[in-house]
């Protein structure tokens, strides 16, 4: 019972940060909402089936899950936001090491990004 619980705190806790990603620029919507069907299939299949049915967040996690399908549109904001992130950290207080370690990882994340299919592949032109 504990653990049901505990999923479904999380997954109301992606939900909700996916929601207020609808209204506030640069914050993901798509990501969170991934997340929140994830623990949802784990503790709370009635708010899961809810997203998968969902019109406007149903379709992106669908493909996901069948396909791997990251759409070209995503992709760009990704590189969007992790160009600013990286420009705002060489101009931070934060450590050196930070400053140097976190751009590498961000690159590794774009490639692998850019990598995945942005169309299932019976849709791709």
């Amino acid at each position: 019972m504990l653990i049901r619980v505990c999923w479904r705190i999380l997954a109301l806790m992606f939900v909700g940060l996916g929601l207020i990603g609808v209204v506030v620029p640069g914050m993901p919507t798509t990501v969170f909402m991934l997340l929140g069907a994830w623990a949802a299939a784990r503790g709370w299949p009635a708010l899961h089936d809810w997203l998968l049915a969902h019109p406007r967040f149903g379709p992106p996690i669908r493909d996901w899950r069948e396909h791997g399908v990251v759409p070209r549109r995503a992709k760009w904001l990704a590189l969007l936001m992790m160009t600013a992130s990286v420009l705002l950290l060489a101009l931070s207080a934060a450590p050196l090491w930070v400053k140097w370690g976190v751009p590498p990882v961000m690159a590794v994340v774009l490639v692998w990004l850019w990598s995945r299919p942005e169309a299932p592949i019976g849709l791709r032109g």
